[in-house]
């Protein structure tokens, strides 16, 4: 069997304009950061004219308020959570700004959430690009696999939301 070369650079060798792999994912990491503050204060700036905003006839009233729910609820550790779920990810510190939530557990808990949530997928993507170059077919089953686990879980809380409506 004849390999390829290794298409995916090692962390220490140079990736993007001559950055380490590892240097342009803390850039990444540090850019993510300030997407979070720019929408906190967004949200902060818009307060209830969010709701009448573009973005929040896009997302509607209703989702926006399930989320004021969240904040009210968690406050800043629903900031930290909001990395984890995917819509939740760019719509609730728009909301914890509108909400007024304390400004500086919101900064620990976007940096915690930054310094958990991006490297996994910044170095995950890495180690399933290698795992590619090496085996493709191997990489296939893991994505079909990974693919295969959101639509289960996808369906089964559509399910569950049926059940529920009924």
């Amino acid at each position: 069997m004849r390999h390829l070369p290794l298409a995916v650079p090692g962390p220490a060798d140079p990736f993007l304009l001559g950055l380490p792999y590892w240097l342009v994912g803390a850039v990444l990491i540090l850019a993510l950061f300030g997407a979070f503050q720019v929408y906190y204060w967004v949200g902060r700036a818009l307060g209830e004219k969010m709701y009448d905003s573009r973005l929040g006839l896009k997302v509607g009233r209703e989702r926006i308020e399930k989320v004021e729910r969240v904040v009210e609820k968690w406050g800043a550790f629903a900031v930290y959570g909001c990395f984890w779920v995917p819509m939740l990810r760019h719509t609730l510190p728009w909301v914890a700004g509108a909400l007024r939530v304390s400004y500086p557990w919101y900064v620990v808990a976007s940096a915690l959430g930054c310094l958990t949530w991006a490297p996994l997928w910044w170095f995950g993507l890495w180690g399933w690009l290698h795992l590619a170059v090496r085996s493709p077919v191997t990489a296939a089953a893991v994505a079909v696999v990974v693919i295969a686990g959101v639509v289960a879980l996808v369906v089964r809380r559509r399910r569950k939301r049926a059940r529920v409506a009924a």
